[in-house]
This record gives C-alpha cells, structure tokens and sequence, in this order.
C-alpha cells in the first residue's frame, strides 16, 4: 500500500491573497549607517572617530612605545636603586593618560542632529514671514541671527549643510562635516573633534600626559646619571640605550605638551574655547563694551563648570533604531485614504473592497423588498398619498436575505423587479422592444402608442428614482 501524504492547509491567513510562505524579516537599521557626517563608527556605533585617524595611532604608538621602555629598562634598576613607588606612579599615570585619550577619542564631541526636510521647509517659511519676502523668487537664508546673553548681542549663523541656525558656540567642522555644539577645534592627535561633551576629557589627558612625559624624561636622565657614576657616561648609554631613546622622545614632546596644557588651563579659568579665542571673540581690541557672556567672573566657578558640571546628554542618538518613515497617502478607487501600506496590501485591499461592493450588490439584488414593490403607473405617480418610485425605503431586514424559492435564479429575480410579466398583469398594455417609443416629435399623430393608457416601462425619470433608492439600500447595508 502506498503511502499517503497529506498537507495541512493553514487557516490562519487574513487574505486568500496572502502567500504562504513567511516574509523574510528585514533588519533594522541603526542610525550611525546612515550617519550624514563623515566619521567612523566601531563596535555597532558605540565608537565615534573622525575619518582621518593615522595621527592618532601615531599618538597611540608614541605613548606605548615610550612608557614599554621605561617600564622594561627603567623602572627595575629605579626601583633598587631609588624606590618601588617610581614603577606604580608612572603605572597610575600612564592609565589614566590611556582612559582620558580613549574617552576623547571615542566619544561624542556633541554633535547637533541635522535638520529634516520639513524641519528645514518650515525654517525657511519662518524666514520668509519673517522678512516679508514671497517665496517666488529665489531668496538665500540670512546667515545669521542676534541673540541677546547677558547682556551682550550674540550672532547665530546660519549652517547651509545642517540647516539650522547654530546655537551660541557651536560651529561646523570641515573635516567632520558636523555642527558640534561648544566647539574647541578638531585635534587631529586624538582622532575627533573636541567640543562639548569631551572637552573635559582632553584637558585630562594633555594634563596627564604633560605629567608623564616629565616624570618619564626626569627619571630617564636620573637612570643615566646613576649608571654614568659606576661605569661611566658612554658605558652607561650602552648599558641601557632605550633610554636615550626615551629621552628624545619626552624632550622634544614635552615642550608642545606642557605648552598645550597651560594654553588649555587659561581657556578653563576664563571660560572660553580655542575657536573663540582665536577668533578674538571677547577681545577688548572690538570694544571697550565687548566682553565674554559665558564667564562666571571667578576662575574657581569657571574651571568647575568645566571640569565638574554634568555632562549632557548625546543628541543624535547613533545607536537608535531609524524609524520607518510614513508614507504619503495613497487614494485608492473606492476613495478610502490609506496610511503606511505597501503596494501589495493596497492591492489586497482594493480587491476585497471590490468583492465586499459585488455582494453588497448581490444582496441588495437579491433582496425581495424590490421584487414586493408594487407596479406603479403613470396616474399613480402625482397622487399625493400614494409612495413614488423616488422615496426612500422605509425599512431594511438586517441579516442575510433570503431569496424566494419560487426565483429560479438571481438574474430572473432581478429582471423581474424592473419588467413585470404580461401574465402577472392583465388588462395592461405592454412594449415590446420592436414597439419602443421613438424621440418625441417623431410619432404619428394618430399613433396609439401617443395615447396608452398605462406604461409599465419606466421612463428615464423612474429609472433614475429606482438607482437612487437602490444606492440608498447599499449605503445601509455598508453603514450597518
């Protein structure tokens, strides 16, 4: 005996349009793969770096290499000569100089999101109120935009490729191609740009690593001096030849470092940023009454807000999930507006509306409120008592109809509501097509079709009272 194979047919399908086999889900997308700016991300958007980074990993290897050789020929004839705390200073600094660089490097310097389209489309109108311009003509955005803090007049300019009126401070990065708000400058040494949200992280790091570079360079020489007492100055640079090295290295950094680290202490202390200052933003030069807004006028108040205050939130949200976006409304041909359909369910949709409509039809077709209407004659259409053709029905059985068991079929049943049989009605006169009234002006004047009696063939005006009542019929059968 063969086997018999029996597939299960599902019934779970909404649609007898709907295929059976599963969609295949597609991913979300992140919003730092379709990030506009030009910056690298790493480790599924957590990472943040400027596309340009070689002289970063330049920072790294420095940084490595220098303190690998003095942990490795240093530290251990330092820590029999001198102390063992030589080897753990020099560790706590060199982590904290890794953290702090990290940190910076890796971070969101504080990037403003980019304005939408309809963002930008309503900033522009807001404008053309503004200014009282028509939008006809071509007009460009004005740059800028005054604000008043306290005190002191502040201009906003105007980004053309964020579209947005940048908020005081803030400033577009050519190399990121990003509006950072609170911008300092782009440092190419730690690979990002250094604004807002990490500007206290930089601080800490050319900080700390002025601190190391001089403690290095410092202990490098004493190690040279100790081993030139027993064996002489060449001896020594033979015996241990990464110090000289190291010492090239920390002399020739530390001046750049140190001299960083204090420029950046003064900018702390006086509430200010490289661009501003480069600028000459709150110069006296501009002004006896140009002075800086954003100073506390106290350098302990300042360096706090700086190094101490909260740090703000991220505003571009580069690891969210992009949000699909809502589809214009489509209108369909039964006039329903849809919202966030695709081509195939406004396919799906538009073939079960047409067979809801074809067995509205069939309903009301098959209804016997038509068929039980009796036949009207020409006298009985002006009494003012008796019901026309153009009423309204009075009332509508709910529920699935029931044909009569005497219609053979729905076309019969339904012819029969419009021409009346002969047999039904005795005594009347009848057309038949061949007898069909010509246009007026054009039958005899002896003719008696001119002079009949009753006409049970529904003139143009009757036909168009019963379409009317039938399309009252469907609409409350769909509004029920």
């Amino acid at each position: 005996m063969k086997d018999c194979e029996y597939s299960q047919i599902s019934t779970h399908s909404s649609s007898p349009m709907e295929s059976p086999h599963k969609k295949k889900k597609i991913a979300a997308r992140r919003k730092w793969e379709v990030f506009p700016g030009r910056n690298k991300f790493f480790c599924n958007g957590r990472i943040m770096m400027a596309r340009q980074t070689g002289v970063f990993y330049l920072t790294l290897v420095l940084i490595l290499v220098t303190s690998g050789l003095f942990f490795a020929f240093d530290c251990p004839y330092l820590a029999v000569k001198i102390t063992p705390a030589i080897p753990a200073v020099a560790g706590i600094l060199f982590f904290f100089v890794m953290g702090t660089l990290l940190r910076t490097s890796f971070s969101d310097p504080g990037v403003l999101p980019r304005a939408t389209p309809d963002e930008a489309a309503d900033l522009e109108r807001q404008i053309d109120i503004a200014n009282g311009t028509s939008s006809g003509g071509y007009r460009p955005p004005p740059r800028t935009k005054e604000v008043i803090i306290n005190g002191q007049t502040v201009k906003l300019k105007y980004c053309f490729t964020c579209k947005i009126f940048r908020p005081p401070r803030a400033s577009h990065c050519s190399l990121c191609d990003n509006c950072v708000e609170r911008f300092d400058h782009h440092c190419p040494w730690v690979g990002n740009c250094v604004g807002k949200r990490n500007y206290r992280f930089f601080y800490m790091f050319i900080l700390s690593l002025s601190f190391l570079t001089v403690f290095i360079f410092a202990f490098v020489i004493t190690h040279v001096i100790l081993r030139s007492q027993q064996t002489g100055f060449l001896n020594a640079l033979k015996d241990s030849p990464a110090s000289v090295l190291e010492a090239v290295v920390c002399f020739f950094s530390v001046w750049s470092i140190v001299g960083l680290s204090g420029f950046h202490t003064y900018l702390i202390s006086s509430n200010q940023t490289t661009n501003e200052d480069i600028k000459g933003s709150w110069s006296n030069k501009r002004g006896k009454e140009n002075y800086n807004p954003y100073s506390y006028g106290n350098i302990f108040t300042n360096c706090c807000v700086a190094l101490c205050g909260p740090i703000s939130p991220s505003l571009i949200d580069r690891r969210g999930y992009i949000q699909p976006d809502t589809p214009q409304p489509a209108a369909p041909s039964s006039g329903i507006t849809m919202y966030g359909a695709t081509q195939s369910q406004s396919d799906m949709c538009d073939q079960d509306q047409c067979i809801q409509s074809t067995k509205f039809v069939l309903q009301a077709a098959a209804t016997p409120l038509l068929q039980s209407e009796p036949s009207l004659t020409s006298d009985e259409l002006h009494l003012p008592g008796k019901p026309g053709l153009g009423t309204p029905c009075a009332s509508l059985t709910l529920g699935p109809p029931t044909p009569p068991a005497s219609m053979p079929n729905l076309a019969e049943a339904t012819l029969a509501d419009v021409m009346p049989r002969k047999d039904e009605h005795m005594g009347h006169q009848f057309l038949t097509p061949d007898e069909a009234p010509s246009p007026p002006r054009l039958l005899a004047a002896g003719s008696p079709l001119a002079h009949s009696r009753t006409m049970h063939v529904l003139g143009l005006a009757s036909q168009d009272s019963l379409h009317e009542d039938s399309v009252r019929g469907l609409v409350k059968l769909s509004s029920v």
